[in-house]
């Protein structure tokens, strides 16, 4: 369980004392940065078990890879959420039937970007998320699978059970409202994106 002396140490120095097998500071890491790690995996994987399983898996890499940390010249949440990330394309790639779009996810979890991920992540990314959340849900995945996973359309059909040529309608239209999201925010919060404010 994380004590008071290890709530304020910075998160690389968590993680460099991880790295020599501190299971105070991995415990510490753990519950400073679960929930953002856990955003950014159910964003992609958009089933609550699932990222939970994939969660699990990536605190382990963590654990098994924190020496690898500085050598990878990463800031210290933007090297935890690309393990994250992985993690969940990872699982993506494991499942290639599967897309779920869990309607009993616990609403009380606030899943958009936090200022910090804000800052780590490109303006672009932010946005281009931001937007896929406007999208219905299945639609959001079928986006994330083709080109997150590099799924192709006969897979995405044969998944869903949909004819090929009904997927790719589907995913022209998704990309066009993206597109149309994306031209209409308004120039004070692209620069406020930008800022990674």
């Amino acid at each position: 369980m994380a004590d008071e002396s290890t709530n304020q140490v910075p998160l690389q120095d968590l993680i460099g004392r991880v790295a020599i097998g501190d299971r105070a500071a991995f415990d510490a890491l753990y519950a400073r940065t679960s929930g953002k790690l856990f955003a950014v995996i159910l964003r992609i994987v958009g089933n609550r078990a699932a990222s939970e399983e994939v969660l699990q898996e990536s605190y382990l890499k963590i654990w098994r890879n924190a020496g690898k940390f500085r050598r990878m010249g990463a800031s210290p949440m933007s090297w935890l959420i690309a393990i994250a990330r992985n993690g969940a394309i990872d699982w993506l790639r494991r499942n290639p039937d599967v897309i779920v779009v869990d309607d009993g996810l616990d609403k009380s979890i606030d899943d958009a970007p936090t200022p910090e991920q804000m800052a780590t992540l490109s303006s672009d990314v932010a946005r281009l998320y931001e937007c896929l959340d406007e999208l219905e849900p299945q639609r959001a995945q079928l986006i994330k699978r083709a080109y997150f996973t590099g799924c192709t359309y006969t897979e995405l059909a044969n998944a869903t059970k949909t004819p090929v040529g009904t997927v790719k309608s589907w995913i022209r239209r998704s990309l066009l409202k993206l597109r149309d999201c994306i031209e209409a925010m308004p120039a004070a919060r692209r620069a406020k994106g930008d800022a990674g404010e």
